[in-house]
């Protein structure tokens, strides 16, 4: 029986739950050797979402749900890969020499080749991450187990804690001392290049570095961490899945990430920004007014010089010829898609000034009810905005209206979709005190649409502060 030298206080429930699943598998890890164990929580996306990657400010929650990840050297010459919790998964092994000296196509082309077990790219990806931008050199064989209760495919990024818990571990276990700040850096390129997930950097950074009871303040120019804001006592955050299955690989959140990025291009050449063509589809913008990023582009002047000049889509072959390409290095243009443009472009711009006031509004000493309001309404028109985007679903527009119809009177002042949409989980803005009410509206949509739906709530500390911990024979 494994057990825990030393556990801080404020997960060792949660610890328990984590042992007592992985003392069932009795036969993965040998007792003649330590076990590093980290810990990495999912992410409630208050205010911000896909405007990170365009630069944007963000307010993300870390949650009480987290992912655990044990790691143990082994003299096999393999990494063997083992998973439990919400989506119990096929145990992978992969010889150590498949995964020697291979670049990002093709540990992509290997790790995600069979859809069943293509949830160890999240995992091995970390190991290819680490031997290309770390030097790290992998001799020996690896088991790792990990463990879950951050519902998958929900939109509080169960991939990015799958990411930052297994970075964490493996790191203590190489001996490697990686800040949190490039912990996140690297596990975004897990997801980026090996997963093959257009992320942006915010669900990584909250898994890594978020204060438990506390919101994030990720300025995403590209990564860089402000005061974090310790949620009024008056307030809570609630998270409601609506049962619909959420992807950052889907079309949707790709294309609107597009269209986005196609929107800068134009407005650089509106602008008369100096463009340098890098390779395919590639180009780079001088660019010292907005230093390369929509958010920093004001609504007032996007309304007054931009808006209009901007089509509503865009052909990708006519966008070709005629700009070259974009300065996103994750994503790629088809030339034979129609993408649009003008409200990909809009929500960016718009996004990074409501969630900078709703900062401001939090910042107030005493938050009266008009204060609660308006923080809602701005979470509100997020929602809005990402519904224009073509970024909504039935079940997240009905559980924010449930939300708004209950309203002040209920105690409930806001919602908004969460992550990079397209169903998920909607983030409730409520005052303290108000679960009941929660589980009302979540009792209603269940009643209407017949989904089963989860409630998600609580806090917890992030990878860095939790640290990590080993196990011993007890």
């Amino acid at each position: 029986m494994w057990r825990f030298t030393h556990v801080p206080e404020s997960t060792r429930a949660d610890a328990e739950r984590f042992l007592s699943n992985l003392n069932k598998q009795a036969d993965f890890f040998s007792p003649q050797q330590s076990v590093v164990v980290a810990r990495a929580p999912g992410r409630l996306d208050l205010m911000g979402g896909i405007a990170d990657y365009s630069g944007a400010l963000v307010l993300e929650l870390p949650l009480a749900a987290a992912t655990w990840a044990a790691v143990q050297f082994s003299d096999e010459p393999a990494i063997t890969l083992r998973s439990t919790g919400v989506e119990d998964t096929p145990q992978v092994t992969i010889e150590l020499a498949e995964l020697a000296r291979l670049d990002y196509t093709a540990a992509h082309t290997l790790l995600t080749r069979d859809p069943e077990r293509s949830w160890a790219a999240y995992v091995a990806g970390c190991l290819i991450v680490l031997q290309r931008e770390c030097g790290l050199l992998v001799e020996r064989g690896l088991r790792l187990f990990l463990h879950s209760n951050v519902p998958a495919g929900k939109g509080v990024s169960s991939s990015a804690a799958l990411e930052v818990a297994t970075m964490q571990a493996l790191s203590t276990l190489y001996d490697m001392h990686i800040a949190g700040r490039e912990l996140a850096l690297l596990c975004q390129k897990v997801e980026n290049l090996v997963v093959g997930a257009p992320c942006g950097i915010m669900d990584q950074m909250t898994s890594a570095c978020g204060e438990q009871d506390s919101l994030l303040a990720l300025l995403c120019q590209p990564a860089e961490l402000q005061e974090s804001i310790t949620l009024p006592n008056e307030l809570e955050v609630w998270g409601i899945d609506s049962g619909i299955r959420h992807a950052v690989t889907g079309a949707d959140y790709g294309s609107v990430r597009i269209g986005a990025f196609m929107g800068y291009r134009i407005i650089a050449d509106l602008a008369g920004l100096p463009v340098q063509t890098q390779g395919e589809q590639s180009v780079s913008i001088e660019d010292s007014r907005w230093q390369g990023y929509l958010a920093n582009i004001s609504p007032s002047l996007w309304e007054r010089a931009y808006r209009e000049r901007l089509p509503h889509q865009i052909h990708g072959a006519a966008f070709l010829r005629q700009y070259q390409g974009s300065t996103d290095s994750v994503t790629h243009i088809d030339p034979t898609c129609t993408y649009a443009v003008r409200q990909p472009t809009a929500h960016p711009i718009y996004e990074h000034h409501r969630v900078r006031l709703f900062r401001a509004l939090l910042a107030r000493p005493v938050l009266t009810d008009e204060d609660c309001c308006l923080l809602g309404e701005l979470m509100y028109q997020s929602h809005a905005s990402y519904s224009a985007c073509g970024l909504g679903s039935n079940g997240t527009d009905r559980l924010v209206e449930l939300v708004r119809q209950a309203g002040p009177r209920a105690n409930l002042y806001g919602a908004k979709i969460t992550g990079g949409g397209s169903g998920g989980t909607v983030a409730v803005l409520a005052r303290r005190g108000s679960q009941a009410q929660i589980e009302h509206i979540a009792a209603l949509y269940a009643q209407e649409t017949g989904y089963a739906v989860e409630i998600l709530g609580g806090s917890s500390p992030g990878a860095v502060a939790w640290g990590s911990q080993q196990l011993v024979v007890a």
